[in-house]
């Protein structure tokens, strides 16, 4: 049995003409609100704030604020200015949670192979042990080889050929 599964479940429906529903209600309020004040004001007073209604009308029903309707950046807006605001810097939680972190790398370190800092940048550290790590992968240098926490820089004979660099055995022949 085959089923038809709804597609574009988050557009609405166009209800008035090319209007949502929504979008018809801001922009007959609006107009409903304009015509009130254009009948109860002078027209001086009236048409500066017919404007604002109008403009506000026509944001809410169409104007989309980071890709949210506008109604709910007015929202945000307003709770933002009624609600109280109280910021806190704890330095002491911050502190702990580094003093735990830093004992933590500790028993991780004690536990694994000493690598020696060689430099200030990261990225030439990084670069540093994942060769190493693939010269253990290769097995062209073991873990026991290296003396005092250092792996000794040794390079393949496939390396060493492509450098240029002869070895004794190929001095021989």
């Amino acid at each position: 049995m085959q089923f038809q599964v709804p597609q574009f479940i988050e557009v609405e429906d166009k209800i008035f003409g090319p209007l949502t529903f929504k979008q018809f209600v801001y922009m007959a309020g609006g107009g409903g609100a304009c015509y009130l004040i254009w009948r109860v004001l002078p027209f001086y007073i009236a048409a500066p704030l017919m404007a604002g209604v109008g403009g506000l009308a026509a944001s809410l029903a169409f104007l989309q604020w980071n890709g949210r309707p506008f109604i709910q950046a007015l929202e945000n807006g307003f709770y933002f200015l009624v609600r109280a605001k109280l910021y806190l810097w704890n330095n002491a939680t911050k502190a702990r949670k580094q003093r735990t972190a830093n004992s933590e790398q500790r028993t991780q370190q004690s536990s694994q192979v000493y690598i020696p800092k060689l430099s200030d940048s990261k990225l030439h550290e990084l670069s540093w042990s994942l060769d190493i790590k693939e010269r253990i992968a290769a097995g062209v240098q073991h873990e026991g080889e290296h003396e005092g926490g250092v792996i000794s820089p040794t390079r393949p004979v496939r390396d060493e050929v492509s450098f240029g660099v002869h070895t004794a055995r190929e001095a021989r022949i």
